[in-house]
């Protein structure tokens, strides 16, 4: 009998799970979705910069406060002496397992950073086994989708994949942005796509942008949670900072190609007054293209200070343009002939669509502002974070496409997507050993967002 160092981790042997004969699968998170070490260059230890919750803000300010170099098109952190790595360890799966792997979060079974936790799972116990036929990649979300180190990380781990597994095509599954990446690796390197990928089952992806959520993400920023444990984690100011200058947020703005049922919009209620002292207050409204002007005007003033500097982030325009490239690189992206692509997405939940700021009552005069002011949403079907108008229109050969009642993080552990994930894989349990894990703990749940 395994041995359990403390009643609150469970049972997570898979000794006695039956290793059936299995397509390798490669597990691709999204926005936020990887653990991110600080490792320095020189001597030192590596830490945690996220997740966690405790000294959370303080570590992330030190250590992954970026600005993006138009040059090498790279986010850089602003700490020299160390360098932002994701942990490779447990065959890549560790890092999108449990994104606090602390004992404080393991003890009390804190849902949300429990990632691709209950997926791992599930499928260990359909007979996949770890280095074999089951992998995960976990990569700097701060990064473009395109960027080249993202796309041959990904040609690696698929590489690895396919090796060992005795020269078997993969599997792909991602959550959110991670499609996005694997649209992008698509489109750029299709020759690696066609040797090493069987299918791809693709959750909750932003394919043609989540407007709510990340047009708000770069006006104001974003918190994760709400109530006590905010005091705990990073704030929603600490976060702006850093979306604001990552390439991965732009390129998921809303697609102003795209025909919506409606255009997403940003209004702002603003108070304009004249030479002659008489005021006048109007309702504004911007569509996807005309929100680059708004973002301009709101962020100007936007600064940080760091190491005793001054340093200015206004909306990054380098950025912007790359985004718009990145735009045309997804747009090319074509499925092979025959390939089993499916897509699942999540629905029957309020979703941020348009975002409002000030009011009729209480307008806003200068358009900077906006980044002090928490919005007012109009909401659309989806899962909180992606509108399923933006998730189902993949613009691909989809064998299916389903929607399943859940919240964007809660596709990862949903019963109803295993159950398709079994369906589509071709697999069953093989076993009769379950994993035992603690109660959850009844606190104030972790926000949605874009992972």
């Amino acid at each position: 009998m395994p041995i359990t160092l403390c009643p609150c981790f469970g049972d997570r042997d898979t000794s006695a799970v039956d290793q059936a004969d299995r397509d390798p699968v490669l597990l691709v998170s999204g926005m936020g979705g990887s653990i991110l070490n600080s490792k320095p260059k020189g001597f030192g230890f590596t830490t945690r910069v996220w997740v966690r919750f405790f000294l959370a803000d303080l570590e992330f300010r030190k250590k992954i406060w970026s600005v993006y170099n138009p040059d090498t098109g790279y986010t850089e952190s602003l700490d020299k002496k160390s360098e932002i790595v994701v942990p490779e360890d447990d065959h890549g799966l560790y890092a999108i397992d449990i994104l606090d792997p602390s004992l404080f979060t393991k003890c009390i079974h804190l849902t949300e950073v429990y990632h691709f936790h209950d997926m791992i799972d599930m499928l260990v116990g359909c007979g996949y086994k770890k280095g074999t036929t089951l992998f995960g990649y976990g990569y700097d979300f701060r990064q473009s989708n395109r960027i080249a180190k993202l796309m041959e990380g990904l040609k690696a781990k698929l590489e690895t994949a396919y090796k060992a597994s005795g020269g078997r095509k993969v599997n792909l599954i991602s959550h959110s942005m991670g499609g996005i990446m694997i649209l992008c690796f698509l489109s750029l390197h299709r020759d690696d796509f066609l040797k090493y990928v069987n299918k791809w089952i693709c959750l909750a992806c932003p394919f043609q942008g989540a407007p709510g959520c990340i047009n708000d993400s770069l006006l104001t920023g974003l918190e994760f949670v709400d109530g006590f444990e905010s005091y705990f984690f990073v704030s929603r100011w600490t976060m702006h900072q850093l979306l604001v200058e990552c390439p991965s947020i732009y390129e998921m703005l809303p697609n102003a190609d795209y025909k919506w049922k409606k255009q997403p919009e940003v209004l702002v209620w603003r108070k304009q007054t004249k030479e002659d002292g008489e005021s006048n207050i109007s309702l504004e409204t911007y569509g996807p293209v005309q929100c680059a002007s708004l973002f301009d005007e709101a962020l100007k003033n936007n600064e940080l200070s760091y190491d005793g500097k001054t340093i200015s982030l206004p909306f990054n325009h380098d950025i912007f343009e790359w985004a718009t490239g990145t735009r045309k690189v997804i747009n090319n992206a074509k499925l092979p002939d025959g390939f089993s692509f499916y897509n699942i997405y999540g629905t029957a939940l309020d979703t941020p669509f348009d975002c409002c700021y000030g009011s009729q009552e209480s307008p806003i005069e200068d358009l900077t502002d906006i980044c002090h002011t928490m919005p007012e949403y109009t909401y659309v079907d989806g899962d909180g974070t992606v509108p399923s108008e933006s998730a189902k229109a993949d613009g691909l050969e989809a064998i299916a496409r389903v929607g399943v009642t859940a919240a964007h993080r809660e596709l990862l552990r949903n019963e109803r997507v295993f159950e398709l994930i079994k369906k589509w894989l071709g697999v069953e349990p093989t076993g009769t050993k379950k994993y035992k894990t603690s109660k959850v703990a009844d606190v104030d749940p972790i926000k949605p967002m874009v992972l």
